[in-house]
């Protein structure tokens, strides 16, 4: 006999943002839904703006949602904002979800422009052979070390600096891939993302906080 509970998703899902963009409104629910209540029933896919968690939420009665409308969510019953009904895995996404994923993580992450951009003056290397820049589509060992340089001489202090002290064309769009990357859940090493699901093997570099933290970054959203 099955273990009660044994294989069950929690009855709350685990999730740390308190605000999350919309990135696809479905007012007569989603018919791929895992949920059978939630075919037929008015449902929004929509992406954590602090800590970047995909979640399902119930729009609150009355309150149709808008795609591209940052929303309060609530990920425990207490708590004011759209119910958080689960998390999302990047396959569970509509392709509608898919397609406004970078356009509103670009928004997101050009908003906290002072937080990305210490990312370039802290990363430190994972081990004797990569470094946390490396993980960023594009960077290679040459632009590296160029960054490295630059970063001694004085630290950088906006995207538009880091693009004309470097060999980088758009590190906004370096950040926006990379977390993309790490949502879609086949990364060994994550920078900036909780894993979701949980696998075996993955190793938390825990940036995002420490960045907040040094930026002194403490809104909500």
């Amino acid at each position: 006999m099955r273990p009660r509970g044994h294989g069950r998703r929690p009855r709350y899902p685990k999730v740390r943002d308190e605000f999350a963009v919309v990135l696809d409104y479905m007012p007569f629910g989603n018919p791929y839904d895992r949920h059978a209540q939630h075919r037929t029933r008015a449902i929004a896919q929509a992406l954590g703006t602090k800590f970047f968690a995909l979640v399902e939420i119930l729009p609150l009665k009355n309150m149709p949602l808008n795609i591209g409308e940052r929303v309060p969510i609530a990920p425990q019953p207490e708590l004011p904002g759209h119910p958080v009904a689960d998390r999302l895995s990047y396959d569970e996404l509509s392709s509608v979800a898919r397609s406004n994923l970078p356009k509103f993580l670009r928004d997101i992450v050009v908003e906290k422009e002072r937080v990305f951009v210490e990312f370039f003056n802290q990363a430190r290397p994972i081990n004797i052979r990569l470094h946390s820049l490396e993980l960023l589509p594009g960077i290679g060992k040459k632009t590296l070390k160029i960054i490295l340089e630059e970063r001694k001489k004085k630290p950088f202090e906006s995207f538009e600096e880091i693009q004309s002290r470097t060999r980088i064309n758009d590190p906004v769009k370096l950040i926006v891939d990379r977390i993309v990357l790490e949502l879609q859940g086949r990364e060994k090493y994550y920078i900036f993302v909780d894993p979701y699901p949980e696998s075996p093997g993955v190793i938390r570099l825990n940036y995002l906080e420490y960045l907040y933290k040094i930026t002194q970054y403490d809104k909500p959203w």
